[in-house]
């Protein structure tokens, strides 16, 4: 593995233990990725959730569908955070090599699709999460109240 990026510094920011503090690292210049394809957004809401959890896995600002996983910095320790993240929201059974054998959203949403137990079942899922994330806080906690105050009614 060769590194992406240099960065000199003229001193190491360290924690009170005397260890290189990571955190306190300036972000390194010229870090944007340099792909052949150019960037093509998600074009269904389970593209776009996978794309969302690229994203935040391989800590990247934006990750189109026929972006290589790999080839964004990815690994075999990060895709195995993308397949627990696809198994929370999709509930497939997802082996780790698929990763390998579809490193594309495009790919990966295709094996999804192809594996759904009903049709359209991943599409409804996947509606549901960029709804409840496109909810404030505030209108998360109210939906929760809502939620509780009618399952005490059905108690009673």
């Amino acid at each position: 593995m060769v590194p992406q990026v240099y960065l000199f510094l003229d001193k190491l920011p360290l924690t009170a233990q005397g260890k290189v503090d990571r955190r306190a690292l300036p972000p390194a210049e010229g870090t944007e990725r340099e792909l052949d394809a150019p960037f093509v957004a998600p074009r269904n809401a389970i593209e776009e959730v996978l794309c969302g959890m690229f994203a935040e896995v391989l800590k990247v600002g934006q990750v189109g569908v026929n972006d290589n996983f790999f080839e964004l910095g990815g690994h075999s320790l990060l895709a195995t955070q993308v397949v627990s993240l696809v198994r929370r929201d999709f509930q497939p059974d997802l082996p780790l090599r698929k990763i390998f054998e579809a490193p594309t959203v495009a790919g990966l949403a295709a094996l999804l699709v192809a594996g759904e137990p009903s049709r359209g079942e991943f599409e409804k899922r996947a509606e549901t999460l960029r709804r409840i994330e496109s909810l404030s806080a505030d209108d998360l906690e109210e939906m929760l109240r809502r939620k509780k105050a009618k399952a005490a009614k059905g108690k009673q």
